[in-house]
């Protein structure tokens, strides 16, 4: 009895043991094995430059490897669905940028993917920039000419966007509807063929990105409107904004942020998204964002979440008011 006693301890302790060591892997802090980001955009685009710049900066940070892997397709939304599916421990995060976060969810054909019950938002990183630019040939100098002209004009201006539903075009029926006007999206390939049009005098105004703008509002080529944000661009300090040039209240901006799995650790989110703070606010990344033709915008977790619920109502109104596309 004596030996089966002292083999029914051995085996006790023994369990005992393995227990211990079990409970000492899973409490270690967090993270303690790399991290994966998923970019759900392709080599190159500036999304992936700035979640390149992040993802380099927060390896330091959190003393673990950040390993960017890119899943482009279904406007943004399908690298977040991979994020969405991945175990819940923070280890897979991923970049969300406006269109795959508030406005495919509230499209007729949206891609299998509900944001705001499957993504946990762990911090916004950035704006991006637009302008609304008309070419120098039209002979327009400001907004207040801009909405003048076009209130003048009852069949509709027509206005360059870089695609339906794209963060262009919203902005554009945002302004329609703030200023009372009839506009008329004219669809691009992205904002250098809008651009191309605007240079050659086929269109008359539009919404691009600043990146793809600036160098001509320089020239001389394009006029300036306005840019769509609530405040001055850091980018080009010297263009108002369009709330500024005569639509009070008026704001529209493309951005984006980092998310996890809806049901990541809450201590998993913290230091996430308290190293990406200090990431963010150093001057160095602050400036190579800025390189990027965007700029550095942090908000928490829970500022975050409630930018997203905002930003979520305010374009599904505009998106209600938009005819759908002839198919």
């Amino acid at each position: 009895m004596k030996i089966l006693s002292t083999r029914f301890n051995a085996r006790a302790l023994a369990s005992a043991a393995l227990a211990l060591c079990a409970f000492a892997a899973t409490a270690q802090p967090f993270p303690s094995k790399p991290v994966t980001l998923i970019v759900p955009f392709a080599p190159g685009a500036s999304a992936d430059g700035i979640a390149r710049i992040v993802g380099r900066e927060l390896s330091t940070a959190l003393g673990q490897p950040v390993v960017v892997d890119n899943k482009p397709g279904g406007g943004g939304a399908t690298g977040l669905i991979g994020v969405a599916k991945s175990a819940p421990d923070g280890y897979t995060i991923g970049m969300g940028a406006t269109g795959a976060i508030v406005v495919n969810p509230n499209l007729p054909d949206a891609a299998p993917l509900k944001p705001q019950e499957q993504l946990a938002p762990v911090a916004k990183v950035a704006d991006i920039p637009l302008v609304l630019v008309a070419g120098a040939k039209t002979g327009l100098r400001d907004l207040r000419g801009f909405i003048e002209k076009a209130r003048a004009t009852p069949e509709g201006t027509s206005y360059g966007t870089t695609g339906q539903y794209t963060a262009q075009h919203l902005a554009g029926e945002l302004l329609a509807s703030m200023a009372k006007l009839k506009l008329v999206a004219v669809p691009y390939r992205g904002s250098g063929p809008a651009v191309t049009d605007l240079l050659g005098g086929q269109l008359p105004v539009a919404v691009v990105d600043l990146t793809s703008a600036y160098p001509h509002i320089k020239s001389g080529a394009l006029v300036a409107l306005g840019v769509t944000s609530a405040t001055r661009s850091a980018v080009a300090p010297e263009i108002p904004t369009l709330a500024e040039g005569g639509v009070p209240g008026y704001s529209a901006t493309a951005w984006m942020g980092l998310f996890a799995p809806a049901k990541a650790p809450p201590e998993a989110i913290e230091k996430l998204a308290g190293a990406i703070q200090a990431v963010v606010a150093k001057p160095e990344v602050q400036s190579q964002i800025v390189g990027l033709a965007a700029e550095p915008r942090y908000l928490g977790p829970a500022g975050f979440k409630s930018f997203i619920h905002a930003e979520s109502d305010k374009w599904a109104g505009v998106i209600a008011s938009i005819p759908a596309p002839q198919k």
